[in-house]
């Protein structure tokens, strides 16, 4: 097995700040205490391509119902490799849990962007029998796998990140090589 990741948390302000701007109901000693317990993703077992990320807090969604989710997870990729999230198979099978973006893709310079990396996971509740999801704090919710990719022999790509979501059509020219 190649080695080529490793997660780690985000700094508690840039966690804290994210879940208070979704979820402000939250008091500082209960953001504090959701921060300490967040658990890093990890695969359940040595077969297991993906590593389940967990609920950094409990939540109900009801049919129809959006959640973003602030992960309180980063992650190193080595380059030449990307994180790739989907839905847990149970929680999509029993009840359409889906991503909202159907997969959510990492890259590796993400890791260094102005929100540390910071993943965010948007589910909906796509069920057709009007069943509501509860899903408790550390709770598996999505699995990653990291996927080796290649690009094309003629690729220019010089930008550099500075953002997150959709940031990668809004780079930072890199500086010339060349006067």
């Amino acid at each position: 097995m190649k080695k080529i990741a490793q997660f780690f948390k985000v700094s508690p302000n840039i966690f804290m700040d994210a879940v208070r701007e979704g979820f402000p109901s939250y008091t500082e000693a209960e953001l504090k205490k959701m921060y300490e317990e967040i658990l890093l993703p990890r695969r359940a077992t040595v077969g297991s391509a993906g590593y389940d990320f967990f609920a950094p807090f409990s939540f109900s969604l009801a049919p129809a119902g959006t959640i973003k989710i602030p992960t309180g997870i980063r992650v190193r990729i080595d380059e030449g490799w990307v994180l790739q999230l989907y839905p847990r198979s149970s929680l999509g099978f029993r009840y359409r849990l889906q991503m909202n973006n159907t997969v959510g893709i990492i890259d590796s310079d993400y890791f260094n962007s102005g929100n540390e990396g910071h993943i965010f996971i948007k589910l909906t509740n796509d069920t057709n029998e009007g069943r509501t999801v509860s899903v408790t704090q550390g709770s598996a919710l999505v699995q990653g796998i990291f996927l080796e990719y290649g690009i094309t022999v003629d690729d220019a790509a010089e930008g550099i990140r500075d953002g997150g979501l959709g940031s990668t059509n809004q780079t930072i020219p890199a500086p010339s090589s060349h006067k």
